[in-house]
């Protein structure tokens, strides 16, 4: 199997696939980012299926991008004396016309030579890799499962076999077209290859349009713009929730058991999504995700729940695929995700944050969406003290002091939004003391003075990268002896080399195996010295970093330390909402940061 690094993402804001340098398809899930793959031999191995377009033969990858400020992946190889391309996108606008939900194109061509090339359509539906009932019609070949149809058709005609690789010729000046179109309960839509190419070439124009009204005085702006890109694609349009990411049970430890479902949507790890288009004025995906929020919630609030579906349910129970043999045999493959019963403390404070810079930008809540975020200070104020499974959902809960902070910063912008939306004077001084009360906690119980760090939970010695968040809350001042001292304790002590860090003591949460560093982390650490004042360790570290992404500029959650390879499912939505929140600090960054005692 491939390296993870090595797959382009493709999206269209309502699934995404995962394509390897040779042309393959290896992850594709129908009809939703968390439905059953349809292509999955990512981690379910040949059985599961693939769809591979590219080069018959021995050939040389020469270049792969993806077409500037767009979701069009070109890659091109060298083959003999000739050049293969292929030209790949997902359609994501397909409203107000007869077009299939998802619509597939991808374009073979050749420079210099005709070049020798393959299509392979192996289609193998969800957990018992099931084969289609196919049928050959006038406009292309038809596969089926029930409720559950994809249309292929080629430009010339092809005539293709599920599961047998068939062998074309592509010529300069003929480009070969092939058009995948999915239908979900309800009528198959033929798309002719060429209106299908023009579809691509539209999109394109709108995602560059899109991309234009990002600020051109950004700091490493492509990479931000970039990384914008790949959130959006990985928001789900029909309900506006962003999925973590859209694969399951890539390993966090190559050939344990740290492989987890990530399909789904942590309003945690949305709000830091939102705060970052907001910080760039895409106020229409801010305002998008706290609708979907409202709605999703409704049936627990004033819980709020540590992850949902994509429309705002409950995460189906986490259970095991047998029979998968998983990426480098990392087993189990999961789907679910058991965390949704966990409670998570530090999730209000990212979405009241979220709601607050929301406001802060000029924009009123609506009078529901104010009453749910009073509802979620409520119960901080009641249950801060009630040990959490913390931001990394480890088993044994404990008093985490980053999410006793986030905590804090929950009724802290709760309060902040109250100066200009009606609250109960009650409800305010209840938040207050509340407040007061977390912080008072905090200073004494989380901090230990020896270490001169804050530490991951009370009466623990360890550390934890979260806390690189305490220059941005406000509790104590960015140049606080206490925050400058926190911010150098977790990159020395939980340094993995370089640029990395691990996220807490490798080895310290109760399950089997080790794990690799975490990428936010870094992203968080160039945040905290931008926010401190140290620009210039900020911009170094930064750039280190960018080294991390991959040829097409994606993310992972995870990397090796020693050798780089990717972990963990990709890729990650965190990672790269993290990247665009340190450029931002880099921006923003005051050129000295005092202290007052």
């Amino acid at each position: 199997m491939r390296p993870i690094s090595d797959y382009g993402l493709l999206g269209d804001t309502r699934t995404a696939a995962l394509v390897a340098s040779d042309g393959a398809m290896d992850w594709f899930c129908v009809p939703r980012f968390d439905g059953d793959p349809l292509f999955g031999r990512l981690v379910g191995g040949p059985d599961a299926g693939t769809f591979r377009v590219g080069p018959a033969g021995p050939a040389t990858v020469v270049e792969r991008r993806y077409r500037r400020h767009s979701a069009t992946l070109e890659t091109t190889w060298a083959v003999g004396g000739g050049r293969l391309r292929l030209t790949e996108a997902m359609v994501a606008e397909v409203s107000g016309r007869l077009l299939p939900t998802t619509l597939i194109v991808r374009r073979l061509s050749a420079e210099r030579a005709a070049v020798d090339a393959v299509v392979e359509f192996d289609p193998r539906l969800g957990a018992g890799h099931r084969r289609p009932r196919a049928q050959h019609r006038r406009q292309g070949l038809v596969c089926e499962w029930g409720a559950l149809a994809v249309a292929l058709h080629c430009t010339p005609t092809l005539r293709i076999e599920p599961g047998r690789p068939t062998s074309i010729t592509v010529r300069p000046g003929h480009p070969v077209t092939v058009v995948l179109a999915v239908a979900h309960r309800e009528p198959v839509i033929h798309v002719e290859p060429t209106a299908a190419w023009d579809l691509v070439v539209e999109d394109e124009a709108r995602w560059r349009t899109w991309a234009a009204e990002i600020d051109e005085r950004l700091p490493f702006r492509e990479h931000v713009v970039r990384s914008l890109l790949t959130l959006r694609l990985l928001t789900y349009s029909p309900s506006q929730a962003p999925v973590a990411a859209p694969t399951t049970s890539l390993p966090e430890d190559p050939g344990g058991v740290r492989n987890w479902d990530y399909r789904y949507v942590w309003p945690r790890d949305a709000s830091i999504g939102v705060s970052a288009f907001l910080s760039v004025g895409k106020t229409d995906e801010a305002r998008g995700f706290l609708a979907w929020l409202l709605h999703a919630s409704r049936l627990q609030r004033p819980r709020l729940p540590a992850l949902l579906t994509l429309h705002g349910r409950q995460v189906p129970a986490e259970r095991e695929l047998f029979g998968w043999p998983g990426y480098l045999d990392s087993t189990p493959v999961r789907v679910g995700n058991g965390a949704a019963r966990q409670h998570q403390l530090d999730g209000y404070g990212w979405v009241i944050d979220a709601a607050w810079g929301f406001a802060q930008a000029g924009h009123r809540l609506p009078a529901e969406t104010w009453r749910a975020v009073r509802g979620f200070a409520d119960v901080v104020a009641g249950c801060w003290r009630v040990p959490d499974a913390g931001i990394w959902e480890v088993r044994e809960p404990a008093n985490h002091v980053h999410s006793t902070l986030m905590g804090w910063l929950a009724l802290d912008r709760a309060l902040a939004i109250a100066d200009t939306h009606p609250v109960p004077e009650r409800q305010r001084r209840r938040w207050q003391s509340e407040r007061d009360a977390i912080a008072a906690e905090v200073r004494t119980r989380g901090f230990d003075p020896t270490a001169a760090s804050y530490v991951r939970s009370y009466g623990s010695p360890d550390l934890d990268a979260a806390l690189l968040v305490l220059p941005l809350l406000g509790l104590d001042q960015a140049g606080s002896p206490r925050v400058r001292g926190t911010i150098d304790a977790i990159r020395d002590r939980l340094s993995a080399g370089g640029p990395l860090l691990y996220r807490y003591p490798p080895g310290r949460d109760g399950l089997p195996g080790t794990e690799g560093a975490f990428l936010p982390c870094s992203f968080w650490l160039v945040q905290a010295l931008a926010r401190t004042g140290r620009r210039d360790e900020a911009v170094e570290l930064f750039r280190a970093v960018l080294d991390y992404a991959s040829p097409l500029g994606l993310y992972p959650e995870e990397v090796d330390p020693a050798t780089g390879a990717y972990l963990g499912n990709y890729p990650q939505t965190l990672t790269h909402a993290a990247l665009i929140q340190a450029a931002l600090a880099i921006r923003d960054a005051p050129t000295r940061v005092g202290f007052r005692s």
